[in-house]
């Protein structure tokens, strides 16, 4: 607030022990309304101001005050108008920031209202979800990384007897939990075995998740200078499906074109057995076969048919019998060259 628009005229003296001002009110002030108030200090300085500019100077000292002590300290605790308490000041800068960071943390909406961001979903792969969205707008969130944990896991209670035995009993009663959930009796002579033989055959099943791909290469890997197609036909594999633990089985194609290197036959029917022996669905199954191939032994291409019946589809839900599965994954050569994948189809089913 301007005091030029309070006062008219301002005389200051200035004397070596004293200061002395005379402050003259506006003219439409009246008369009987100017106050004179005298201070004295220890300096003998003698002030001569009315009741009213004192007023306005001092409270306006304090808000400067306290405007200035905001814009030092951002984040400093000033008295609030509305209630005795304290509130954080910001300034446009800081408070910018915050919204930023607000927005970061805030949950998307819709579907994944319950924690999970909208980047974060599951994918094809096994484990849990990482933050990846390919170009097609379909969800490709590796779950390697959960995968690659389980098969450590795995090995650790292979080089641990304790841990095995202990995970063995665990899975044990578990079993007998679910017999008495489906009204059975675990103690009975016919199932005193069972969850013992049920837990040991699971983990043969799922066997694939303790095997590593190059080793069980094993260094098969041989220089041949052959640029043709190679191909191994109606490899049997067995397979459950992750959704219902049922069993899915049937036959798998592989062929590939060399480029400078072949590899041992039977390696092929390993891989397929390394990931049918996982918890899978078919479609993840034929691809897993052909990336696994084409980044170990980096041919100029890869193809995978699989074949298979499901019986999560014939002993419940639609339970139709006899239906077939089909589904390929081409990479490489064989995805660029239309005549060569068709060849390879021909092959596979003449």
């Amino acid at each position: 607030m301007r005091l030029a628009e309070h006062v008219v005229k301002a005389n200051v003296k200035l004397r070596p022990c004293s200061l002395t001002a005379s402050w003259t009110p506006l003219a439409f002030w009246p008369s009987a309304y100017s106050f004179s108030l005298r201070l004295e200090t220890l300096t003998a300085a003698n002030f001569y101001i009315s009741r009213h500019l004192c007023f306005i100077v001092l409270h306006s000292h304090r808000y400067a005050e306290q405007t200035h002590r905001a814009r030092e300290q951002p984040l400093d605790m000033v008295p609030s108008s509305s209630s005795t308490g304290t509130t954080p000041v910001l300034n446009r800068e800081e408070e910018g920031k915050e919204g930023l960071h607000s927005l970061e943390d805030t949950p998307q909406r819709g579907s994944h209202d319950k924690g999970v961001s909208k980047a974060t979903r599951l994918s094809p792969d096994h484990g849990s979800p990482t933050s990846s969205v390919d170009s097609g707008g379909s969800n490709r969130t590796s779950r390697r990384s959960s995968s690659d944990s389980s098969s450590r896991s795995r090995d650790a209670m292979h080089d641990n007897p304790e841990k095995a035995d202990d995970q063995l009993e665990r899975m044990c009663n578990a079993v007998k939990t679910l017999l008495e959930c489906v009204g059975e009796d675990p103690e009975r002579e016919g199932l005193l075995a069972t969850p013992l033989r049920y837990a040991k055959a699971l983990l043969f099943l799922t066997k694939g998740y303790q095997e590593d791909v190059k080793d069980v290469i094993n260094n098969s890997i041989f220089c041949e200078h052959y640029d043709e197609m190679v191909i191994v036909k109606d490899i049997e594999f067995h397979s459950l499906c992750e959704h219902h633990l049922l069993p899915f089985a049937g036959k798998m194609h592989i062929g590939y074109i060399p480029s400078g290197r072949v590899i041992g036959l039977s390696k092929l029917a390993r891989i397929a057995e390394i990931y049918s022996r996982r918890l899978q669905i078919q479609e993840r199954l034929t691809r897993d076969v052909a990336r696994a191939i084409m980044g170990t032994l980096e041919p100029r291409g890869v193809a995978v048919i699989v074949s298979s019946c499901h019986m999560c589809m014939v002993m419940r839900g639609v339970k139709k019998p006899g239906t077939t599965t089909i589904t390929s994954c081409v990479l490489g050569y064989f995805k660029t060259n239309p005549k060569t994948r068709n060849e390879f189809f021909s092959l596979v089913n003449g």
